[in-house]
């Protein structure tokens, strides 16, 4: 049975970017997700200072997500929200590179490497640096996906562009990804904002415009080995 790891700055990004597709595949994949930073802290004026009851309970929101998702394990690293840049590259690197090799995934899913957010960014940079080709690398597909309020509010100013070229049909898994997100309360907003779940459907509806299917989610292919 293949494995996936979806490796994200934040909760809630998870389901934003590839909701679908973990809910798709988690009937025959085993799927995992590792989210790096605790992801509330910088809505506060003094950073650093959110409540570690919040913490904890967005936490627990998220495994509730990703039991709904069927994910098997979900791996929390706490890295300070908005700032992950205040904290040494290696040392991010090094935590992927801990849980590559725990889990040995042969496709990872991650954030674009042109998002307004910072620490989608350095995200999407610490997992190429962890998975450089190699012998001993289980990774094999690597593939970045947007999320919405953050990829496209770069208006195509900051890195590359998302250019998509995978596209994968979330018709059956759409009710589902939608559901996900409406469980992370205090993420949802207000119509006609990217993250409201009218809008998370008429994205999905968007691309799948694009390809002729109902819903689809789009990624970006970064590497693919074919042995």
């Amino acid at each position: 049975m293949k494995k996936i790891l979806v490796i994200t700055a934040h909760p809630d990004d998870e389901v934003l970017g590839c909701g679908g597709i973990i809910a798709k595949y988690a009937r025959y994949k085993e799927i995992y997700t590792a989210i790096l930073g605790e992801g509330i802290s910088s809505r506060y004026p003094q950073r650093g200072k959110a409540d570690k009851k919040e913490i904890v309970d967005l936490q627990k929101q998220s495994r509730k997500v990703e039991e709904l998702l069927g994910v098997k394990e979900t791996y929390f690293f706490g890295l300070p929200d908005n700032r992950f840049d205040t904290v040494s590259f290696l040392d991010i690197v090094k935590k992927i590179e801990e849980i590559i090799e725990e889990i040995k995934p042969e496709i990872i899913y991650t954030h674009h490497s042109g998002d307004l957010n910072i620490d989608h960014r350095i995200t999407f940079q610490s997992v190429l640096t962890a998975t450089r080709p190699g012998e001993d690398c289980s990774v094999k597909e690597i593939y970045s996906f947007e999320v919405p309020s953050s990829t496209e509010w770069t208006f195509q100013k900051i890195g590359n562009s998302f250019i998509p070229n995978v596209f994968e049909d979330i018709s059956d898994t759409i009710e589902i990804k939608l559901k996900a997100f409406k469980m992370y309360e205090s993420e949802i907003r207000k119509y006609p904002h990217p993250r409201s779940p009218e809008s998370l459907k008429i994205i999905a509806q968007r691309w799948g415009i694009v390809v002729g299917k109902e819903y689809v989610e789009p990624f970006e292919l970064i590497r693919r080995i074919v042995d």
